[in-house]
This record gives C-alpha cells, sequence and structure tokens, in this order.
C-alpha cells in the first residue's frame, strides 16, 4: 500500500519529509487554498511521485504546471468530465480523479470514469474540495464494486491506523492512503515525527 502526503509547500519541510521517502508528494496548484503553491518547488527523488492537485483548472494551467515543476501525477479535485481526465492522461502522468463523500455514494457515477484515470481517490464531503479535516463513514466502501485502485483520503492520523488495517485486510482494492490536515502545525507545514510514527505504525516496522 502506498502513503501519499499532500498539501506540502516549504523547501524545508519538503526535504525532511522527503526523508521518510512517501511514494506521493501532493502540491496544491488551486488559488483558493490555504497551501496553495505559486513558487518552485523542489525536484524530489525519482521514487517519490510529485503531485500536482488541481480543482476545475483550464487544461493549459495544468499542462503548464506538469512541465514547470515535473509532475508525475495530477490529482483532480473539482467536477472535472471523464473526457478532461483523457485530455490530462495524454500528457504522460498519472490521473488521479477525486471523489467526495459523507454517508452515502452512488457509486455507477465512476463508471464513465474507468477508462480515464489510473486511480480514484475518496475524500470527505465538506465546504473546501480537500483538507477538510475529517473522516467520511467509511462503511459507504462496503458497496465499492469496481477493481479500479483506489486511495483513501479525509482527516486519516494516527486515530485511524487500525481502521485501516483492517480496510487492507478486505477485498478493496485500496491502493494507497491519503494524508494532510492531521498531521499539520500550520497548513502546508507538516510534523515529520508524526508522519514517522504514522508510517512506521502504518507498516508495523
Amino acid at each position: 500500500m502506498k502513503l501519499k502526503v499532500c498539501g506540502m509547500r516549504e523547501n524545508e519541510n519538503i526535504l525532511a519529509l522527503s526523508d521518510l521517502r512517501p511514494d506521493y508528494i501532493g502540491f496544491i496548484f488551486w488559488a483558493s487554498s490555504s497551501r496553495y503553491v505559486n513558487s518552485p518547488t523542489p525536484k524530489l527523488d525519482k521514487k517519490i511521485k510529485k503531485t500536482g492537485v488541481f480543482v476545475d483548472a483550464n487544461v493549459e494551467y495544468v499542462q503548464d504546471i506538469i512541465i514547470t515543476h515535473q509532475l508525475q501525477a495530477v490529482q483532480l479535485h473539482g467536477k472535472e468530465t471523464p473526457s478532461y481526465c483523457e485530455l490530462i492522461k495524454e500528457f504522460g502522468v498519472e490521473v488521479i480523479k477525486s471523489f467526495s463523500i459523507k454517508d452515502y455514494f452512488d457509486f455507477s457515477l465512476l463508471v464513465p470514469y474507468q477508462e480515464n484515470c489510473d486511480f480514484f481517490l475518496f475524500d470527505t464531503k465538506g465546504p473546501s474540495p480537500g483538507g477538510n479535516g475529517y473522516t467520511f463513514n467509511w462503511s459507504v466502501l462496503k458497496d465499492y464494486y469496481s477493481q479500479k485502485p483506489f486511495f483513501l483520503s479525509g482527516g486519516i492520523g494516527l486515530e485511524n491506523i487500525q481502521q485501516v488495517k483492517e480496510l487492507l485486510n478486505s477485498t478493496l482494492p485500496l491502493y494507497g492512503i491519503d494524508v494532510n490536515s492531521k498531521f499539520e502545525s500550520a497548513p502546508g507545514l507538516k510534523k515529520i515525527e508524526s508522519l514517522t510514527k504514522f508510517k512506521n505504525e502504518l507498516y508495523e516496522l
């Protein structure tokens, strides 16, 4: 299972996180976010997938950011269509399409996206497209019938490790865990010690 740490911004903090070797590091390119990135980002180890997070962005803007920041993955966190996802795939990056969930979700809505993205990401439905700081009702996932692998996101912290392990032992195609706000001392600034503990406990090192 993969670990994705999202909402990074400060170079020193990013480099410290890189030493922990998460599988993905996410940078938010949505101006309304408190974690918005509008400056150069550091080069990462090739084993860490540099991921850009966008919300209903212009395709040309996404392409420009992919090139400028040398992104390997793009996470789409708005109301992007399947055809939009297909356009982004043509830029040679992994495409992660996010969907917001609270207590119910109609998984049939995912069918048109099956061929146009690499992974789904399930996040908590709230006032913001992401980073709301609390989990959704994970029991909803029992109705997920696709074999498309997905990331689990939304307010995940150290207190959720046992629940995550239970999901890993299920038949669900859980590909990765996406963490953000529960490991912050301020927006965009992560507590590396807490993330280290999370990773170690998650993988039982």
